[in-house]
Formats: C-alpha cells, sequence, structure tokens
C-alpha cells in the first residue's frame, strides 16, 4: 500500500474486516488477496471459515443464469438467476486467479490450484486443480 493514509493499517486485517462490513460471513485468521472479486450483491451468500487463504484474483460467484430451459428463440436476457451459497470450510485454499461458482462447498484443508475453475463441491484434504477442477491428489496423515 502505498497511501499515508493506509500504511499503518495491515491488508491481512483490513480485507477480512471489509468482507464482513459488506455481508460475508468471515471467520477468524482469514487471508484475503490482492483484487479478490466477491458477488457483493450476493455476499450474505458467501461463509469463509477460520483460517481459510482466499489468494489474489479470486472470484466468489454467487449467481448465474439458469440455462436449463434456454432454447432456440429464447432472450438470453430474460432468464432468470440461480443463486447458491459459497462455503470455504476451515483451513482450505484457493490458488490466484480461481473462479467458485454459486452452490460450492471448499472441504476443510483442500488447496485449490491456480486459475481453476470450481463447479462442484471439492472433498476435505483434497488436492483439486483444472478448469473444471477435479481432485488429483488425497492429503494423507503425517506420520509420526
Amino acid at each position: 500500500m502505498n497511501s499515508a493514509l493506509l500504511s499503518p493499517v495491515s491488508p491481512r486485517k483490513l480485507r477480512p474486516w471489509v468482507l464482513r462490513k459488506v455481508g460475508c460471513h468471515v471467520g477468524k485468521d482469514v487471508f484475503i488477496g490482492a483484487g479478490v472479486y466477491i458477488d457483493a450483491g450476493h455476499a450474505d451468500l458467501i461463509y469463509i471459515e477460520d483460517h481459510v487463504h482466499v489468494t489474489a484474483r479470486t472470484i466468489l460467484l454467487c449467481h448465474k443464469k439458469e440455462l436449463k430451459d434456454y432454447c432456440i428463440g429464447d432472450d438470453y436476457a430474460k432468464l432468470p438467476y440461480r443463486l447458491g451459497e459459497i462455503h470455504l470450510k476451515r483451513g482450505c485454499s484457493t490458488g490466484t486467479g480461481t473462479l467458485i461458482m454459486p452452490g460450492v462447498t471448499i472441504g476443510e484443508g483442500t488447496i485449490i490450484g491456480a486459475g481453476s475453475l470450481v463447479t462442484q463441491d471439492i472433498p476435505a484434504w483434497t488436492i483439486a486443480v483444472g478448469r473444471p477442477a477435479k481432485v488429483v491428489k488425497q492429503i494423507m496423515v503425517r506420520e509420526k
């Protein structure tokens, strides 16, 4: 931050505070990277639990056009929207440039690779990558 006014303010604390103020449900010790886009009109549908990392340029989108009955000759502008909550469970992380679609839950401890498009739920303790994101690895318990 190159602002004399904001330089004493830590972005690590400021960004989660801003998301709470616009209506998102944000837990403790959450990291929000630069340029994160939230669906501000539906911020109340976003749930970010403790210790989550939402890295730069992640998009959290809670609405999309309903296309299941879209036919030739229909007016796209008149199609209804489908809303869905987004849940980022404790300790998960999104890679830079991730797009998370409505109705998705990303499980506890999960890592989403950079540039991924998350269209469906991703289970806990996995690594998922791609467009659309698919699980590529199950995270194992550390042996002692």
